[in-house]
C-alpha cells in the first residue's frame, strides 16, 4: 500500500502521483489541504522521513514569511501550530510505503520508495524525461 499526501494544485505533487500510477499502483491519496492534519499525524510521518518540523516547512507560496516562521529561533512548536491551523505550510509530497516515509521533492525521489518502476518513457508535465524507453532512470 502507497499513502500520499497530495496537494493537486502543485506540480512536483502531481508528477508524484502520475509516477506511482505509472508504475501500476494506485495510491491512497490524502488531500491534506481539505483533511487538514493532526499534531501526532505530523509528529509521526517527520519522525520517519527524519524531518523537523522547520526542514518540512513550505516556506514559498505560502504563509510562512508572514507567519514570523522564517525568523531564527522559531520553535518546532511554534512551527507545528502553524502547520495545524495552516495546512498549505507543510512542503509535499509526503509518500508513505513499506521501503520507507519521503518528503518527494523533486519527484524522481519517488522512485526509490517503489516496488516497480514505470515503464518507460516517464515524462514530468514540464516535458523532462525522468526514465528512458529502456526504463532507466535519468
Amino acid at each position: 500500500m502507497i499513502v500520499m499526501h497530495h496537494n493537486p494544485d502543485c506540480g512536483t505533487s502531481r508528477n508524484v502521483l502520475a509516477f506511482i500510477r505509472a508504475s501500476s499502483v494506485e495510491p491512497v491519496v490524502v488531500n491534506y489541504l481539505d483533511e487538514g492534519w493532526t499534531r501526532p499525524q505530523l509528529l509521526a510521518l517527520f519522525a520517519a522521513a527524519g524531518l523537523t518540523p522547520r526542514e518540512a516547512l513550505r516556506e514559498t507560496k505560502s504563509p510562512a514569511l508572514e507567519l514570523g516562521l522564517l525568523e531564527p529561533g522559531v520553535t518546532d512548536d511554534r512551527i507545528l501550530d502553524a502547520m495545524l491551523a495552516h495546512p498549505i505550510l507543510v512542503n509535499r509530497p509526503i509518500v508513505c510505503t513499506a521501503k520507507g516515509v519521503r518528503l518527494c521533492r523533486p519527484s524522481e525521489q519517488v522512485f526509490d520508495l517503489l516496488d516497480t518502476l514505470p515503464t518507460g518513457p516517464v515524462y514530468k508535465e514540464d516535458g523532462q524525461m525522468v526514465i528512458n524507453k529502456n526504463g532507466d532512470r535519468i
